[in-house]
């Protein structure tokens, strides 16, 4: 098996553009594609109602499985710097069946989120602005989402470094926002200076396990929610200078920003309002931070709300960036029409896959909003289960691949082998839960039962099962990609050769 060739699906013509962004770059597109403002703002209640005063500990601990995850992304990019990440990964390690339906989650995770980001962008566009009612009217929103996400999308198509400039400016809008709201929040706490019912700030806070019970499970799967989007930085690794080392890089320390960001924010929430009206408006979602926001920032509260517009809108382009390269990914070794792997000539961006994406989630916005605006809800509910799948196929995949280099070191064995294994296994466990807890319909945004269970289940494997079908479908039509075989990566790029240096093919003969 041969590592993916950088050009189009036909092996001629262009590839993406080498060396278009840098570790900054890189850094910023993770953390934009995880949308911290707007993760925050749709998870904080419900965190806090599951868990009360640990709510910080909650968004501490959901963190494990994604820095154990994010190790293994680092790892596995090592070794093989393509854009497909997953896909291409779980393929060399696993297997093509398992490598396809890992790349088809990656890719329905972008239709599932776009449009309902996109949604919430211009809701809270319109609300900085004064302009509550028609944020409140589906007929004023739809249309600009939509045509946000045509906007946004276009954007993705003209350069990756035009992407990247525009997400500089975003994040840095919405992470200073955010700091800044948590520290007079704090402040307010602390002084009780606040309308609502603070609670002076305590080290205890950070013990996950304080609350205990059933509410820990909830508040874990709520954060590893707040947290997915980080590996956006790795998609590009064909696009980022020294590709095989500054992505991986990169998406460590977006979670570890995240972390830091996420814990200080929850602390202040919590402090400055207490758990008590939290939990009364856990239901409520992004509410909770714009009534928080006038709260806490006074006649400054709109710089809030404009974060989470900024926040909203950063992560709508950079959550279309790993779907289409992904299927840019899937279509040069033959697991996806050709057409999908093509390159614009210019811009050097797989423009037809990038378009695709956007149709796709456009149709899946528009349509799932004609059952409901809860029905748009559910659907997100539904990303956990792609979510969990794919990041534990990931770790799974690191120490199968790793396999005959694990004992080695101990720093091959925790960082290769047992904390990716780890960090698959917390995932799954939450997995199992939250099909569990989707399968009650009182659970879900509607309320009401399909199937005899949840809409978010019954969304999540209905995807699984289309993907399943089309999967089948072009084996039989065409069986060239599955004809690929588990490897090994080589000795030297395990022990930090640069890849170029080593077998060409990455594998061991």
């Amino acid at each position: 098996m041969t590592q993916a060739p950088t050009e189009g699906a036909s092996g001629a013509g262009p590839g993406l553009k080498a060396g278009a962004i840098g570790f900054v770059d890189a850094l910023v597109i993770g953390l934009a594609a995880t949308s911290p403002a707007y993760s925050l703002a749709a998870v904080i209640g419900a965190i806090a109602a599951a868990v009360g005063v640990h709510a910080p500990g909650a968004l501490l601990a959901s963190f494990v499985p994604m820095a154990l995850i994010a190790t293994a992304f680092l790892y596995l990019n090592r070794v093989d710097a393509d854009c497909g990440t997953t896909f291409s990964w779980v393929t060399r390690a696993m297997g093509p069946w398992f490598g396809w339906i890992g790349g088809w989650a990656i890719a329905m995770t972008g239709v599932l989120v776009v449009g309902s980001l996109a949604d919430v962008g211009v809701s809270f566009s319109l609300r900085t602005f004064g302009a509550d009612a028609a944020a409140d009217n589906a007929w004023v929103r739809m249309p600009l989402a939509i045509a946000l996400i045509l906007l946004l999308t276009w954007v993705c198509v003209l350069g990756t470094d035009v992407s990247a400039r525009l997400q500089n400016i975003l994040i840095l809008a919405q992470v200073v926002s955010l700091l800044v709201f948590a520290a007079v929040a704090i402040g307010r706490a602390v002084t009780d200076n606040s309308s609502l019912d603070p609670v002076d700030p305590s080290l205890g806070w950070l013990n996950p396990f304080g609350a205990g019970g059933a509410g820990l499970t909830t508040a874990l799967l709520l954060g590893v929610f707040a947290y997915w989007g980080w590996e956006s930085a790795v998609n590009l690794s064909e696009e980022t200078t020294d590709g095989n080392s500054t992505p991986g890089r990169a998406a460590v320390w977006s979670t570890l920003v995240l972390l830091v960001t996420y814990v200080a924010v929850a602390v202040a929430v919590v402090a400055f309002a207490g758990t008590a009206w939290l939990t009364d408006n856990a239901g409520e979602e992004e509410f909770v931070f714009a009534e928080l926001a006038d709260r806490v920032m006074g006649d400054w509260g709109w710089v809030v709300l404009a974060s989470v517009a900024t926040s909203a809108i950063a992560s709508t382009q950079t959550t279309i960036i790993p779907a289409s390269r992904t299927g840019l990914s899937m279509a040069r070794r033959h697991a996806l029409p050709a057409r999908l792997g093509r390159i614009h000539p210019r811009h050097r961006t797989p423009d037809v896959s990038t378009w695709l994406v956007a149709g796709i989630a456009i149709v899946w916005y528009v349509g799932i909003y004609q059952i409901s605006d809860n029905a748009l809800f559910d659907s997100l509910t539904a990303l956990s289960l792609l979510i969990a799948f794919y990041y534990a196929l990931t770790g799974i995949a690191c120490a199968v691949y790793h396999r005959r280099h694990l004992l080695e070191s101990p720093k091959n064995l925790l960082l290769i082998g047992i904390g990716p294994l780890v960090g698959s296994a917390l995932l799954i466990w939450l997995l199992v839960l939250s099909v569990r807890d989707m399968a009650d319909p009182e659970n879900s945004y509607t309320g009401t039962s399909w199937l005899g269970v949840g809409p978010p289940l019954v969304i999540g494997v209905a995807i699984f099962l289309v993907g399943i079908a089309i999967m089948l479908f072009w084996r039989v039509k065409d069986g060239r990609y599955w004809q690929e075989r588990p490897g090994l990566p080589d000795p030297d790029v395990v022990h930090g050769i640069r890849s170029g240096a080593a077998d060409p093919d990455g594998l061991e003969g």
